[in-house]
């Protein structure tokens, strides 16, 4: 068994859209990045490839690569999978938490959940989807950014 953590914080700005977890959300600022910057899939994509002993997003998909630029987070996440399994890891669980001051995360859950599921090719009930404010501190809870933080298991 191996356990991985991922972690990213994008800014909030105006004229993107919000992507999170492969699903565009209502929101009145998008977050930025040179992806769809999802912070969510993000990740995961970095959990999954700690706990694989694979380094990190950076090292596979950067920033400085123009074919990256505007690419679908889920595109980075479906290649991430493939590289852990051949490795010859099964992914177990991904246990996900946004921190966002705003929109509402919660009646978006349960699309989040199945979007990652499917990219990941797991039951849906191996992946959880919780969010948190920061009580209003810090960027984020100044609603500049966004952040999110994965655990994983995989064996």
């Amino acid at each position: 068994m191996h356990v991985g953590i991922g972690y990213d914080i994008h800014q909030l700005v105006n004229d993107r859209p919000l992507i999170l977890g492969g699903i565009q959300i209502p929101f009145e600022k998008g977050l930025l990045g040179h992806s769809d910057a999802d912070v969510l899939v993000h990740a995961v994509c970095d959990a999954l490839l700690g706990a694989a002993g694979l380094g990190d997003i950076g090292m596979h998909f950067p920033d400085s690569d123009p074919q990256y630029q505007d690419i679908s987070s889920l595109i980075l996440l479906a290649r991430t999978c493939e590289m852990v399994r051949a490795r010859g890891f099964a992914i177990v669980n991904i246990d996900t938490i946004v921190f966002a001051q705003a929109p509402q995360i919660t009646p978006f859950r349960r699309r989040i959940c199945e979007k990652l599921a499917a990219t990941i090719d797991v039951d849906t009930g191996c992946v959880n989807v919780k969010a948190t404010t920061t009580e209003w501190l810090g960027l984020i809870g100044a609603g500049e950014g966004m952040g999110a933080m994965c655990v994983t298991l995989i064996e």
